[in-house]
This record gives C-alpha cells, sequence and structure tokens, in this order.
C-alpha cells in the first residue's frame, strides 16, 4: 500500500507567514512607539482608523521601495537578458545567417543594394557585415563559427589584421543593429560599405 506524500512546505504557505511575521513586527513596534510616548490623559488613545492608515502607509512605502529595487534591477540586467533572448531567438535566424554564409560575397553585396535601394538599411547593412563574414572566413583570417560573438570577432582581428578600424566599423554597426533600438540611416549604411570597401582593398 502506497504511503501518501504530503507537501513540508508551498509558497503560499510561506507567503502567508511571511505576512503574519511583518504584521506581528509592525504590531510590536507600533507597541514600543506607545510606550515611548508620554502619558496621555486617560482614556485617550490612537483612534483604529489611525492605526489602519499608517499600517496602510507602512506596505504602500514597502511596495514602493519593492518597485524601485525591481526598476533599479530591470535596468542593471535587462541588455543581459535582451542578449540571452537574443541568443536563443537567433536559433531561428541561425538558418539564414547559414544560407547566407555559403552564398558568395558578390551575391551578399548585391543582396545589400536591394535592400538599400528598398529603404531597408538595417538588411543592408546587415549584409555588408555577412560579406565581411564570408570574406574572413575564405581567407582564412576567422573561419566562420555560429556561436562566434562580435566581441570574439574583434579580439580575433585584433591580433590578425591591420588598420583594423574598417572591421570595428561593421561590427559595432552590427552589434548597435541586433542589440540596440536605434533608427538605422543611409549614412549608417554608407559607412558600412566604405568600410567594406577598404576591407577589400587589402
Amino acid at each position: 500500500m502506497a504511503i501518501d506524500t504530503f507537501e513540508k512546505t508551498s509558497w503560499s504557505w510561506q507567503l502567508s507567514q511571511l505576512q503574519q511575521q511583518a504584521g506581528e513586527w509592525w504590531e510590536y513596534q507600533f507597541y514600543r512607539f506607545e510606550q515611548a510616548l508620554p502619558e496621555l490623559p486617560n482614556g485617550w488613545s490612537i483612534s483604529p482608523w489611525l492605526s489602519e492608515l499608517l499600517k496602510f502607509l507602512f506596505w504602500l512605502v514597502i511596495a514602493l521601495f519593492a518597485v524601485w529595487i525591481s526598476w533599479r534591477l530591470w535596468r542593471e540586467f535587462s541588455p543581459y537578458l535582451y542578449s540571452w533572448l537574443n541568443k536563443s531567438g537567433n536559433l531561428i535566424d541561425s538558418r539564414a545567417k547559414n544560407r547566407s554564409r555559403e552564398l558568395s560575397i558578390a551575391l551578399l553585396l548585391e543582396r545589400s543594394q536591394e535592400f538599400y535601394r528598398q529603404g531597408n538599411y538595417r538588411e543592408a547593412c546587415r549584409y555588408v557585415y555577412l560579406a565581411m563574414l564570408q570574406q574572413l572566413d575564405q581567407k582564412a583570417i576567422a573561419p566562420h563559427k555560429v556561436s562566434r560573438t562580435d566581441g570574439e570577432y574583434l579580439q580575433l582581428l585584433r591580433s590578425a589584421v591591420t588598420p583594423i578600424q574598417p572591421y570595428e566599423t561593421l561590427i559595432t554597426t552590427h552589434e548597435q543593429l541586433c542589440f540596440g533600438d536605434a533608427e538605422v540611416l543611409p549614412d549608417n549604411y554608407e559607412q558600412c560599405r566604405q568600410a567594406y570597401w577598404e576591407i577589400s582593398q587589402e
């Protein structure tokens, strides 16, 4: 015969315990406060509605503090969260990246110009970046790896090529495309195209 298993604890029970402890702490602090007050005339005490108002204000301050802490944590850790989400989202996009890696550099640049003519500067810049990666792979300077980040490419290129500036332009623009929400302008595309031209002249 099976022995029934019982939960030793649960979130709702722990929450109710926390509320009870906070309530008891508040009552104790309030009691200490009342004891510290000078003697009041007989029959005088703090009215129940004032006590409830003070309890409400106390919990309001706690809630505002929790919201402030949450906001600060969000500001601090949101870039890491977005990066993690983008990596998991890039699993879907990795097939497209693999396909574009197999394409010739000329075709990548042609697609870049098509996106530029359509006014899609974000994709136009991305295809110039992919052409750079394809060129690095073909020249065996930095063989393509799906898991390699832009920062890793930069680190590898700093020790392998000079000048580094055109590569930095393309890689930092790509980082802004992936992790930023800034508008991509025709000037951005022109900078990427110029950077790629400098790379292709090496």
